[in-house]
């Protein structure tokens, strides 16, 4: 990685608090949520074929990171790559309408009423400093799902570098997390997730990237 030592601390920091890997149990349908980081369908489809659900919901359209960059859906390349990993297209579901989480999240709730799995256990994948934003959001958005999050088992670094193979820069995808993590109180005070407590050394590192430039993913101004 070209990023320097303080910087990666700093952001390992924010990566920590914002991972959150449940233990896994055996479900009814595994959703990985879509994104720009195609770890999460090689996820996905190791969580199939280790026998934890019998389907798989790809959610996602094009969202901020991946709108202009992808002429297929997330949702559609997610599975592509699923298959390839051994997933039967017959054991996948597809949500490709959703450009943003609150939508990922009510869009599929709707398409597994439909298919009659809203009622079941689920295994909801996503970025790793994404799963604890989207256990905040779905307590807003289905509040009564039954839900185990985890994530790509990879490091910060290996995020970096999958990013990168992305067409992302290592600047973007550094100011990603941070934007993020900034997103966990803002949307709170919103309604859009429910609050959690932010640790005051996250906020120790959550500025000190700001006031080293990583602000293009920030939400609000940082005073």
């Amino acid at each position: 990685m070209c990023l320097t030592e303080a910087v990666y601390q700093e952001l390992k920091i924010l990566w920590d608090y914002m991972r959150l890997d449940m233990e896994l149990r055996p479900a009814d349908c595994i959703i990985g949520f879509g994104c720009i980081n195609d770890t999460i369908p090689v996820r996905c489809a190791q969580l199939y074929r280790d026998g934890y659900a019998p389907r798989v919901l790809f959610t996602g359209g094009l969202g901020r990171n991946t709108l202009g960059r992808w002429t297929q859906t997330e949702a559609e390349r997610f599975a592509a790559i699923a298959v390839r990993q051994g997933v039967p297209e017959t054991a996948i579901l597809l949500e490709d309408r959703s450009t943003n989480s609150a939508e990922n999240i009510l869009f599929t709730r709707e398409k597994l009423e439909r298919a009659g799995l809203a009622r079941g256990r689920l295994i909801c994948v996503h970025k790793p400093f994404m799963t604890r934003r989207l256990y905040a959001a779905m307590k807003v958005y289905w509040p009564e799902a039954d839900a185990i999050f985890t994530s790509p088992q990879i490091t910060l670094e290996e995020h970096i570098h999958n990013s990168m193979d992305q067409g992302l820069t290592e600047q973007s995808a550094v100011d990603i997390i941070v934007g993020d993590f900034q997103r966990m109180e803002v949307y709170a005070r919103k309604g859009y997730q429910i609050p959690q407590e932010i640790p005051p050394r996250a906020w120790e590192a959550f500025h000190s990237l700001v006031r080293g430039g990583c602000t293009s993913e920030l939400v609000e101004p940082v005073l």
